[in-house]
Parts: C-alpha cells; sequence; structure tokens
C-alpha cells in the first residue's frame, strides 16, 4: 500500500483507488470463507515452485534435528490481506464502506446534505464521484470512521459487511478470500506458526471480522490505527471515541516497525502482493535462518483481475506491483506467486 496522509488514519493507496474506481453501493447476505478443504497438504495449489517453497520452509523450520528449527515461540507468519488474502478490485472494501456510510452521516448531520463533497455522494453521479479531490476524500472519511465510540463503529462496519456485494460475483466481500491461502493460513498454524494480518488498511475495520474470516483473532492484527479519546456516558460508563490522530501508517517502513511495535519478534515468513509490502518482505528476510518471502502476482484476468504492471501486465493504482519490485524478488530469492499458474482454484464456493 502506499504512504498514508498525515493525521489521517487511512491509507493514500485507499485515497486515491476511489479517484480511480467508481464507487459501488449494494448488499448481501453474510458467509464464511474458511470452508474446509479436500484431504491433502494445499489441496487448491498446483505443484510446482510456490508450493514446494511453502512445504519446504514448514518441514525445515520444523525439523528439530535441523539447523534451521525455529522455536515454537518465535514461529510467527505475516500476511498483508488486500490483494494477498481476498480481493482488493475494483476497489479497497474499506473505501466503500465509507462511501456507502454518508446517508447515514448526512442523516446525523443534515446540514452537510448541501455541502461538497457529501451533496456529490449522496448525488449518485458516478463521474462526479470519481473527480472529487484527495483532501474531499480525506473529509468523507473522517466523517465516516472518526467521532463515534469503539462500540458504536464495530456495530456499523459489522452490519456493513454483512449487506455489502461484490459488484462483480454479487457475493459478500467474506466469501471472496483466496482460498489457497486460507489453507496455506491452517497449514502454518498446524505446525505451530501464529498468523498475524499486516495490513495497510485500517486495523480496528479489520478486526471486526478477522477472527470469522480468517481465524485470526484481533490482537493479531495490525494496521493502520487512529487514535482513541477515554471518556464517560451520561450514565457514568467510560467508553473510547475513535479520533482523528495518526497513531501507526502501517504501509511500506511502517509495516516492519508496526510488527515490532505490535509483535515484537520479526517473523519467519511474510507475505504480500504490492510495493506496499516490500519492507516487510525485506525485513523479513534479513533474519538469520530459513525465511519464506512470497508475493502474489495478479495475472488472471478470467477467474479473478490481471494487474501489475510487472511482466508487462495493465497498471493499477489498486495493489500495484511493478517491474522493480519483480526483479528485487528474482535477485533476493523471494517467491512470486502466479495466481494463474499456481493456484487450482480461487475461491471457496468454487467446485
Amino acid at each position: 500500500m502506499l504512504p498514508i496522509v498525515p493525521s489521517s488514519p487511512i491509507n493514500r493507496r485507499t485515497l486515491l483507488s476511489t479517484l480511480a474506481v467508481l464507487p459501488v453501493l449494494s448488499a448481501l447476505r453474510p458467509g464464511s470463507a474458511l470452508a474446509q478443504a479436500p484431504g491433502g497438504q494445499l489441496p487448491s495449489w498446483n505443484d510446482g515452485a510456490a508450493k514446494q517453497a511453502i512445504l519446504d520452509f514448514v518441514r525445515t523450520t520444523t525439523d528439530q534435528a535441523g539447523s534451521n528449527f525455529v522455536p515454537p515461540e518465535d514461529r510467527i507468519a505475516v500476511f498483508e490481506q488486500d490483494g494477498t488474502l481476498w480481493v482488493e478490485h475494483p476497489m479497497y472494501m474499506q473505501v466503500l464502506y465509507c462511501l456507502d456510510r454518508v446517508p447515514a452521516v448526512v442523516a446525523k448531520k443534515p446540514e452537510l446534505k448541501d455541502v461538497a463533497p457529501f451533496k456529490t455522494v449522496l448525488s449518485g453521479d458516478r463521474e462526479a464521484i470519481a473527480r472529487l479531490s484527495l483532501r474531499d476524500l480525506e473529509e468523507i472519511l473522517a466523517a465516516t470512521l472518526t467521532g463515534m465510540s469503539v462500540e458504536e463503529f464495530n456495530a456499523e462496519a459489522k452490519k456493513w459487511i454483512e449487506t455489502a456485494r461484490h459488484p462483480r460475483w454479487k457475493r459478500p466481500y467474506t466469501e471472496l478470500v483466496y482460498q489457497p491461502m486460507l489453507e496455506v493460513l491452517r497449514f502454518l498454524r498446524d505446525h505451530g506458526y501464529k498468523t498475524y494480518i499486516v495490513t495497510g488498511g485500517g486495523q480496528d475495520f479489520v478486526r471486526v471480522y478477522a477472527q470469522r474470516v480468517y481465524g485470526i483473532p484481533p490482537e493479531q492484527v495490525v494496521g493502520t490505527a487512529g487514535g482513541t479519546k477515554y471518556g464517560y456516558g451520561k450514565d457514568g460508563k467510560p467508553f473510547l471515541t475513535k479520533e482523528l490522530k495518526l497513531l501507526l501508517n502501517d504501509n511500506d517502513a511502517g509495516k516492519p516497525e508496526g510488527i515490532h511495535l505490535m509483535i515484537g519478534r520479526r517473523p519467519y515468513a511474510a507475505f504480500g502482493n504490492s510495493t506496499g509490502d516490500h519492507e516487510m518482505l525485506e525485513w523479513t528476510g534479513t533474519g538469520a535462518g530459513a525465511r519464506l518471502k512470497m508475493l502474489v502476482l495478479h495475472d488472471d484476468a478470467v477467474r479473478e483481475y490481471a494487474y501489475g504492471p510487472a511482466q508487462g501486465l495493465p497498471d493499477s493504482k489498486v495493489g500495484t506491483f511493478t517491474s522493480a519490485l519483480y526483479d528485487e524478488a528474482t535477485k533476493d530469492g523471494w517467491t512470486v506467486i502466479s495466481m494463474k499458474d499456481d493456484w487450482k482454484r480461487l475461491f471457496a464456493f468454487e467446485q
């Protein structure tokens, strides 16, 4: 992911994507992506270098007689979310959430009805929404993600996640998790690894569904984090209010910084898909012993999307995978996962 706007808890990559992609506002029923795969190790993976790299890494780091044995307490694996664990195109899910929340915000503050940029979003004019400036988008994100209690935010986010549909598959976003990656998460955990989400997306937002969708508890989600303020309600009970104050920009160099702050151990395995994950994989790879560094390349326009611009794929502001990143992966021994060639199926609902 790309750098965050100063003083805002939202990632700049997320903001910029709204300028290139039109918003989709709709609804769906809840569903879980944690479907059990058929027997065998990583059954949704084709045999090849990528699958073998995962199997070899787990074998060598859990072999007590081997020189690369990793003690259970040090077995840490980190995963970017958008584009690595689930679909990120045509737009990041959290951006859609913010746009969908505008009517509710205006209902509570009617004075915003005829004020830009809220008026633009309410108009439904896709071309006008696509032309919103970065400052306009910051104002929308601030209004929809801050100023409420943590409990209120969690309830609203959960409600939206249970009713939003992806425009292409007409399914819950929580069903658009990559089955091969769910198998990796499960495989690593079966061998004593703790799995963490380390994302440029909003930490509070991802924590709402991470346990149900990925089997990852909220305390193992590291993301872009805003501040909260402790206070008391009219009934005297304490509560936390979400503030527009950036605590952690969990992107680029912020990823290893966030890992150190929140986890306190260097990962032995790291999975990403874009330039925003470069430093996380780089930092993981500089540790001693066997390390697994993997990048998902979206090169399957038929089953999902194709974008890069690495390997001559279309350029994209959402999940940019540059030729320079691809070349570094090749030079440093990182494994590039070809969605087209390495995955037998993408989603649990596929037959």
